[in-house]
């Protein structure tokens, strides 16, 4: 069955970085787009961003773009998101996403 993991979420001071992952299982990764979605305390769950099946095309939220970077490695069917110049506004739950399919989520905290 398919199945996502993520792990990186931590608690990081504003400025700082983190790096997320996503081990994916149970379908040909390679061939799908994979997504980061976040959910804050409050809101509704929002797209971050969205890389293709090769990692060629990539998509950002505004709110991001310019400070995370989507990668993915089909080798070792992994998902990344590198999270540069935290905010305090990128705290939330951060989720792997692949279609219908999510992971449980990890949870990012962004404060001094």
């Amino acid at each position: 069955q398919v199945q996502l993991v993520e792990s990186g979420g931590d608690l990081a001071q504003p400025g700082g970085s983190l790096r997320l992952s996503c081990a994916a299982s149970g379908f040909a990764f390679g061939l799908f787009g994979m997504s980061w979605y976040r959910q804050a305390p409050g809101k509704e769950r929002e797209l971050v961003a969205t890389v293709s099946s090769v990692g060629t095309a990539t998509y950002y939220a505004e709110s991001v773009k310019g400070r995370f970077t989507i990668s993915r490695d089909n080798v070792k069917k992994t998902m990344y998101l590198q999270m540069n110049s935290l905010n305090p506004e990128d705290t939330a739950v951060h989720y792997c996403n692949r279609g219908n399919y999510w992971g449980q989520g990890t949870h990012v905290t962004v404060s001094s």
